[in-house]
Parts: structure tokens; C-alpha cells; sequence
């Protein structure tokens, strides 16, 4: 029986390390071939000037027009999420802690809202922008991402905030403070590190979707200024020049795609050093 276990010990261990490591081999795979054409494209020209006359065609000009627009619409949408989903946590995991079906309510429906394509918040955020008069712009772009990304940063957060000792809360109450000063003095303090990685995964989110902004935010060469000017993202840029003919064009469409992940790892590796630091003055 003993070395039955200890066959099945070891059968598990070589399959979970095989499935461990080919997750690993998969991710760097992807890097190293979006990284070797990315950089045999990229050049200074692309990340530092707009598209000029031809470029669709292999001209001159560059990207930054994107790049601007992606962080716009994610820094934007993300900001919105903050706003909601931070208080919204806070909500669930004080106020209705007595009301567990309710929780389990709010909490399946942030999941569902979490599971739907972006395609189709794409095409709520369009028939929204329809109905409010509103043209293609940075604004409806913004508006739709943080639609996309408010049950993420809501969702995640929560599950941090479930994981802080139930005996803070009631040492909280216990010292007269109100539910409001228990939510943001002791759970939101508790679970800052987890605020920062539901910060991460809804920018992450936010500057890495097509679908939600094909119909929303429009497309331009030039950098927006308003609120009310259509605005170009990475990921469309990405799947424009991926479509066209001309060699040039598409290989340029691998240097926009190693730009995006390299601001995608820059912010991972920000919010991991931050959040770290931030852990020596949680209580254990």
C-alpha cells in the first residue's frame, strides 16, 4: 500500500510538474517570438511619431498615436474601477456580513459579469454611445473598458478582503469604530497588496482588449486632445497591420505587439515591488 502511494506521489509530482513547466515553456515561447520580430522592426522612429503619409503602406511614421491611446483608455478606465469597485468590496465584506446570501448574490453576479466576452460589452458600450448621441471617441472608449474591467477590480479585490482574520473586524467594533472607518482604516490597510494586483489585472485588462473598443473609441492617426475625439489603441493597430498585404506593415504590427508587453510587464513588475514592500506592515 505504501509503495502504492508513493508510485501514485510521484506519478502526480511528474504531472503536475509537467503541466507547471510546459505553462512556462508556452509563455516564453510566445515572448520570444513576439520579442525577435517586435525588435528586428522596432526603431525609435515608430515609438516617438504618428503615423505620416504612407505608413499603411511602409512608409514613414510610427505608432504613437496607439500607445498614447491605450493609456488613455486604460489609465482612464481603470481609474473609473477604482472609484466603483473599491467601496463596492469594501461594501460586501462589511456591511453584509450578516447577510450571506446576499453576498453569495453579489458575488455571482461580479463573476458572470467577469465571464463575458468583451465583444459584447463592445457592443453594449456602442448601443449606449448610440443612445446618448455621443461619436466614436476616447470617452465612449473609456467608458466601455471600465464597464469591461469594474467586476474585475471589484471581484478580485473582495477575494483579498475575504481572507483578512475575522478578529480584526471585531477587534475594530470592539475600539468603537464605525463600519466605514473598520472598511478603510483596518480592511483596506490589510488588503493593499491585493488592491494593487486588482489594480494590475484591470489595466492589464484595459490596455490589452480589441473587442470592447473596435465600435467605442474609433481609430486616428492623430493623438486625441478631447474627450470627443476618436482614439487609437495598440491592440486595433495590432490587428489592422496584421491584415494588410504589404510585408512592412505586418511586421510592424510585431513591434506594436512588444511594446504593449512591455508596458504590461512593466506595470506587473511595479505593482509586485510595490505590493511587497507594502506586506511589512500588514498584520499576519
Amino acid at each position: 500500500m505504501n509503495k502504492r502511494k508513493q508510485i501514485s506521489e510521484i506519478v502526480f509530482k511528474l504531472i503536475s510538474g509537467f503541466c507547471a513547466y510546459s505553462l512556462i515553456g508556452i509563455l516564453l515561447f510566445i515572448i520570444g517570438i513576439i520579442f525577435v520580430k517586435g525588435f528586428n522592426a522596432l526603431s525609435f522612429e515608430m515609438i516617438s511619431q504618428t503615423p505620416k503619409g504612407g505608413y499603411y503602406f511602409g512608409g514613414e511614421g510610427g505608432f504613437l498615436n496607439a500607445i498614447v491611446g491605450s493609456l488613455y483608455i486604460a489609465l482612464g478606465a481603470t481609474f473609473i474601477a477604482i472609484m466603483i469597485g473599491t467601496p463596492a468590496a469594501l461594501f460586501i465584506n462589511v456591511h453584509l456580513v450578516r447577510y450571506k446570501r446576499t453576498q453569495n448574490t453579489i458575488r455571482y453576479l461580479l463573476d458572470s459579469l467577469w465571464g463575458i466576452p468583451s465583444i459584447v460589452y463592445g457592443a453594449f458600450g456602442f448601443t449606449l454611445m448610440l443612445l446618448m448621441g455621443m461619436n466614436a471617441s476616447l470617452l465612449a472608449g473609456i467608458i466601455t473598458v471600465a464597464l469591461l474591467v469594474t467586476p474585475i477590480m471589484t471581484r478580485t479585490f473582495d477575494e483579498v478582503l475575504q481572507t483578512i482574520p475575522k478578529g480584526l473586524h471585531e477587534a475594530s467594533f470592539a475600539l468603537g469604530s464605525t463600519k466605514t472607518e473598520t472598511a478603510f482604516k483596518i480592511l483596506f490597510k490589510q488588503g493593499f497588496s491585493g488592491f494593487v494586483t486588482a489594480i494590475l489585472l484591470s489595466f492589464g485588462r484595459g490596455i490589452g482588449d480589441a473587442a470592447s473598443v473596435l465600435f467605442t473609441a474609433g481609430y486616428t492617426d492623430l493623438i486625441p486632445t478631447n474627450l470627443d475625439e476618436p482614439a487609437a489603441t495598440l491592440p486595433l493597430a495590432i490587428f489592422f497591420q496584421l491584415g494588410s498585404p504589404i510585408p512592412e506593415v505586418r511586421e510592424r504590427a510585431f513591434a506594436a505587439a512588444a511594446v504593449l508587453t512591455i508596458l504590461i510587464l512593466i506595470i506587473s513588475i511595479t505593482a509586485r515591488i510595490i505590493s511587497k514592500r507594502y506586506l511589512k506592515t500588514i498584520i499576519k
